[in-house]
């Protein structure tokens, strides 16, 4: 297992944060599978109180690859929501080159505003994105390719991921001169 923590994730005043990820291999090396194991385990740690305050972890429900100072396009997403039933529902990836193949022209945000391990100051203001996406990968959780429709908060955590493998932080995306501006049709999170 590689060690991740608050002091060893890069933040953004370091310029690897924003180095352009590169494709993993297919079927993946042991090396990539262990630098997606050691996220996946960081990012289920971390809402854990006592092993969060034990191991100086940040709560996340994603990291990819590049935080960690790996520019491969590898992310570990842990997303607890609820489904339309208002029934509780976690989703788990561990995702190897996920692309989004299609979005919808409905526009999203999460109303509190976006945060990111690597990113310590507050950035406030409507991080734009889409409602809705379909993303494309192999997990290594079910070990084989995979398409995820996603709406809402899931959606937002995973644009937010794969921003990450071509250098953009969640606060490019907020209007510097209206950050709180009205987005007309937003889903609001």
């Amino acid at each position: 297992m590689i060690l991740i923590n608050n002091d060893t994730i890069k933040k953004d005043d370091d310029p690897v944060i924003r180095t352009k990820s590169e494709p993993v291999t297919l079927p993946l090396s042991e090396e990539d599978k262990e630098i997606l194991t050691s996220m996946f385990q960081y990012v289920k740690d971390s809402t854990d109180e006592e092993k969060a305050k034990e191991n100086n972890l940040r709560p996340a429900v994603g990291i990819s690859a590049i935080q960690i100072g790996i520019p491969r396009q590898l992310t570990a997403v842990i997303v607890h929501e609820y489904d339309k039933n208002d029934e509780p529902v976690t989703y788990e990836y561990m995702l190897a080159n996920p692309r989004i193949i299609s979005h919808s022209e409905q526009p999203a945000y999460l109303e509190g505003g976006e945060g990111c391990l690597s990113v310590a100051e507050e950035h406030p203001g409507h991080v734009v994105r889409s409602a809705r996406i379909k993303v494309k990968g192999y997990d290594l959780l079910t070990d084989r390719e995979v398409t995820i429709r996603a709406r809402g908060y899931l959606a937002i955590v995973l644009q937010h991921e794969i921003d990450h493998f071509s250098g953009i932080l969640f606060y490019d995306r907020i209007d510097r001169s209206d950050p709180a501006k009205d987005i007309p049709g937003a889903m609001v999170i």
